[in-house]
């Protein structure tokens, strides 16, 4: 037999639904270095001017920018930058004078740190509480869906603020500003009140999706028909439940680690956290374009990653996925 009847009913072989997504992404990353680029340049300011300083002449500031090519037309400074990027030379901080490239992947490692630490505490919950809210209805489903829907509706500096009176300054359990840690009792304590943060931002969506997917589950025939045979109902949603409410609730998480991205820099500028997202305020704030310019692609290119991620541990439980790819 051949691979001819997965072609037959639609089915698309792994490698090429991973070939599409991984297309998908390169093209999605070309156009997200066009617009950062584009929207770089019409940031206010000059970059000589930032390096040199505000007491520097304005021949001197000329002839900086004639150095750095400043001056070329649009089109060949964005092939210069986007040549040396793919090569490894990110350029160099103007604020703080290193190398941008150890700098940005640093940070992105305490961010992908951080991420983690809040997914691995609101994806359990959200799926948990998700499912037993659609099992069980009621006061329950009421609570857990209200609470869904409030955390929705907060931004991330109120969960942040809160918690830090209530367990930093009030209660001293956490510090007010978190470090990277440099071991386990320290991980904890540095980590867990900002990922907390993160963690009950997402928890409001992720436990819609898994409440959604356990009602559309729950009304199919081959889970009633477990419940009518009298299948305990711990039994029915570990083994007919759970594994149809894992695939959506995984590419819900890949659907937001973009706005995961987005708390980041919200948290670790509350917490002073040394992350991308802090890093990407900055450079900002200080017209550091080198720097900026890389946080924004380093960033696209971990939210390219985690979206492929998902979307493959969730084809990978269930193949009919790709047949929507």
């Amino acid at each position: 037999m051949t691979d001819a009847p997965a072609e037959a009913d639609g089915r698309s072989p792994l490698p090429r639904f991973l070939l599409r997504r991984l297309g998908l992404a390169l093209l999605t990353l070309l156009l997200v270095s066009v617009l950062v680029f584009v929207t770089v340049e019409l940031l206010p300011g000059d970059l000589a001017r930032t390096i040199l300083g505000p007491y520097a002449s304005e021949e001197q500031v000329a002839a900086l920018n004639e150095e750095l090519g400043a001056d070329d037309p649009a089109a060949v400074r964005y092939a210069d930058w986007l040549r040396d990027f793919v090569r490894g030379d990110w350029g160099t901080s103007a604020a703080l004078g290193v190398p941008v490239r150890p700098l940005v992947v640093d940070r992105l490692g305490n961010s992908l740190l951080l991420g983690l630490y809040a997914l691995a505490l609101a994806v359990p919950v959200a799926v948990t509480l998700g499912m037993i809210a659609a099992r069980r209805g009621g006061a329950v489903d009421a609570v857990v869906s209200a609470a869904a829907v409030s955390l929705l509706a907060m931004p991330e500096f109120v969960i942040g603020t809160v918690l830090s009176i209530v367990f930093a300054v009030e209660l001293g359990w956490f510090p007010v500003s978190a470090a990277v840690p440099d071991s386990a009792a320290s991980f904890f304590r540095e980590l867990t009140l900002p990922a907390v943060v993160l963690a009950l931002a997402l928890f409001g969506s992720l436990a819609r999706v898994a409440r959604a997917a356990t009602l559309t589950v729950l009304g199919a025939d081959y889970a009633r028909t477990a419940t009518l045979k009298g299948l305990p109902p711990r039994r029915v949603l570990g083994v007919h439940v759970l594994p149809n409410v894992l695939p959506p609730t995984i590419a819900a998480v890949g659907v937001h680690v973009g706005y995961l991205v987005g708390g980041l820099v919200v948290v670790e500028t509350l917490f002073a956290y040394p992350g991308l997202g802090k890093l990407l305020l900055d450079s900002a704030t200080a017209h550091d374009l080198a720097a900026l310019e890389a946080c924004v692609l380093a960033t696209a290119l971990a939210v390219m990653a985690a979206n492929l991620a998902a979307d493959v541990a969730a084809s990978t439980l269930d193949p009919r996925l790709r047949r929507a790819a």
